[in-house]
């Protein structure tokens, strides 16, 4: 019995080491982020947020996505929140979708960050998700570069400024939203 026990508890031993010394530690290379964009739609009393193009773009033709996380009441004024999510992504859990954590802050954005909001009839386009998550929080962008019906469908575009480029037509902006709607 004796030697039993001192096989098992040899085997608990070399079973907790062989755990603990994968590679859980190693940092997360950049590719693997997907923290360079991110999509919403505020639509009746619904926020959908997406972190894949081609999946915000299946939700701008048919108005669903196959795969979604769904929490009502949990907007910032009681909408509910959808996540759709990528068919990679439909196995993990919420809190490991980079979209889920870019839009509660718990995921920093890319320096190369790229947003998009579409809201009461305007796409609002962003280099930056402070800005985006003041205009998610206000529903107002206090500077501003707008194309009235310049958007795909006759939507106004907001390119949202900040006090260090309020000064200059944001052509940057203006031709990744090209980029990301072409």
């Amino acid at each position: 019995m004796r030697v039993l026990k001192t096989f098992m508890l040899g085997g608990l031993v070399a079973a907790l080491t062989a755990c603990t010394t994968g590679t859980k530690n190693e940092p997360v290379a950049a590719a693997d982020l997907n923290n360079e964009d991110l999509y919403e739609v505020h639509h009746d009393g619904r926020i959908h947020v997406f972190d894949d193009q081609a999946t915000y773009q299946q939700f701008l033709e048919v108005g669903e996505t196959s795969f979604r996380q769904t929490f009502i009441g949990a907007g910032p004024k009681g909408e509910t929140l959808v996540f759709g999510v990528t068919g990679a992504d439909k196995k993990k859990k919420v809190d490991q979708v980079a979209g889920y954590n870019l839009y509660h802050g718990t995921l920093p954005a890319a320096g190369t960050f790229y947003g998009e909001m579409r809201m009461e009839g305007r796409i609002y386009v962003f280099d930056r998700i402070e800005d985006m998550e003041a205009v998610r929080t206000t529903g107002e962008a206090p500077l501003r570069y707008t194309e009235i019906g310049a958007g795909p469908k006759g939507e106004t575009l907001v390119f949202v400024l900040r006090s260090d480029n309020k000064k200059q037509k944001p052509v940057e902006l203006m031709a990744a939203f090209k980029q990301h709607n072409s």
